[in-house]
């Protein structure tokens, strides 16, 4: 768990965005402060003004180090020099050299933070020894102060490059899962959309189909009639209750169970029941051993089947289909004939939505399907794995 950052922390972060002069120049005054010691303590005499000016030059750059940190730093390095060599007064920790450092090492550019780097490693050692003839434990202390400065700022810099690619890296992943789930929005869409195309398309189908045949048989057969009446009823009650089930999944429902389970493989034989009280003579012919299929695959076999009979009703003049389904050892093959023509005269029609949307329901499952007219009819035929889905 992150522990909380302290409230004038935090306050210090808002001001420095929102206006960064005034950050740092409440900064420029904090080491000020200091500097001014030397003028409160030092013997009368000692203090000059060009003293006072040298040190003031190497305090008042740094108001402007976000914004030119390398030009600043070498401003602040020349007036620390100057006040160091004049020493009227002098200064016994450069703290406006400290902030340099660092804001070099935080905010500079690759050869920025190398030249002060190299500059400090090459100068300031023999400044140590030869001008100020320190001791070892003084020697010490001026050569790791500002390497110090410089490893706090090279810190700052990499943990401010870390939570900016953690912010990128979140965003990126946050940009992923709006794009997959707005892939799976559309592709619930287009499911729901081929399964309402399926289901009105065979109810209307068949409800046109005995319409159509129902004036002629009313005087001459009125029990044919009747049933005619019959199947159309039970096609409109069969499309509204799977359309309440597919719609169902566009509603936030907690209780699921009030949908149906999508129709599978095993149903066939109630749709061809439909078929043939619609009035086509359909058979249905098994070969091999049926086993158990994943869910997409039986939605989407019973849903080819029906989509083949519908086109089979709505676009060709015949009397008789046929429904084949061979288990192989790998793949579910399903084919679908007619032995009839266009009613617009020639074979049944090779395009159209459902068609598309038998070869889009294959392909989800990692199958393929394939329509087109024979010598004596018309052929839709699918092959759908055994194994499982496949997007």
């Amino acid at each position: 768990m992150p522990v909380p950052l302290p409230a004038w922390f935090t306050s210090a972060a808002r001001l420095r965005v929102r206006n960064p002069y005034l950050a740092d120049g409440a900064l420029a005054v904090a080491v000020a402060v200091p500097l001014s010691v030397p003028f409160l303590t030092s013997p009368p005499g000692h203090v000059t003004l060009l003293g006072g000016v040298l040190n003031a030059g190497s305090v008042l750059p740094l108001i402007w180090r976000r914004r030119a940190p390398f030009t600043v730093a070498v401003l602040v390095f020349s007036f620390a020099s100057l006040v160091s060599l004049h020493h009227r007064p002098g200064q016994m920790l450069q703290y406006s050299g400290l902030v340099a450092i660092y804001t070099i090492a935080d905010l500079g550019k690759r050869w920025q933070r190398l030249s002060f780097l190299w500059m400090i490693l090459l100068t300031f050692p023999p400044a140590a020894l030869l001008l100020k003839r320190n001791t070892a434990a003084e020697f010490m202390f001026t050569i790791l102060l500002p390497l110090t400065a410089y490893l706090l700022g090279t810190l700052a810099r990499t943990n401010r490059a870390r939570a900016e690619a953690v912010a990128e890296r979140a965003a990126e992943l946050e940009r992923g899962r709006e794009a997959t789930a707005a892939r799976a929005a559309a592709e619930e869409r287009n499911r729901i959309a081929r399964d309402m195309h399926d289901v009105l398309a065979h109810a209307v189908s068949v409800m046109v189909v005995q319409a159509e045949a129902g004036p002629v048989v009313l005087r001459s057969d009125p029990d044919q009639a009747e049933r005619s009446f019959d199947v159309i009823a039970e096609a409109g009650r069969s499309a509204m209750a799977e359309l309440s089930s597919t719609l169902g999944v566009l509603k936030e429902e907690k209780d699921l169970g009030v949908r149906l389970p999508p129709p599978t493989v095993a149903a066939l034989p109630s749709l061809l029941d439909q078929v043939r009280r619609a009035g086509l003579s359909v058979q249905l012919h098994t070969e091999g051993r049926p086993r158990p299929l994943p869910t997409g695959v039986d939605t989407a076999g019973y849903r080819i089947v029906q989509e083949a009979l519908t086109n089979t009703l709505k676009h060709a003049e015949t009397a008789s289909a046929s429904v084949r389904l061979e288990w192989a050892a790998d793949d579910l093959v399903i084919t679908v004939t007619d032995d009839g023509r266009c009613r617009t005269g020639g074979p049944a029609p090779y395009g159209g939505h459902g068609l598309v949307g038998i070869r889009q329901r294959a392909a989800e499952c990692g199958g393929v399907a394939d329509a087109g007219p024979t010598a004596t009819g018309f052929r839709v035929s699918a092959r759908l794995p055994l194994g499982g889905e496949h997007r």
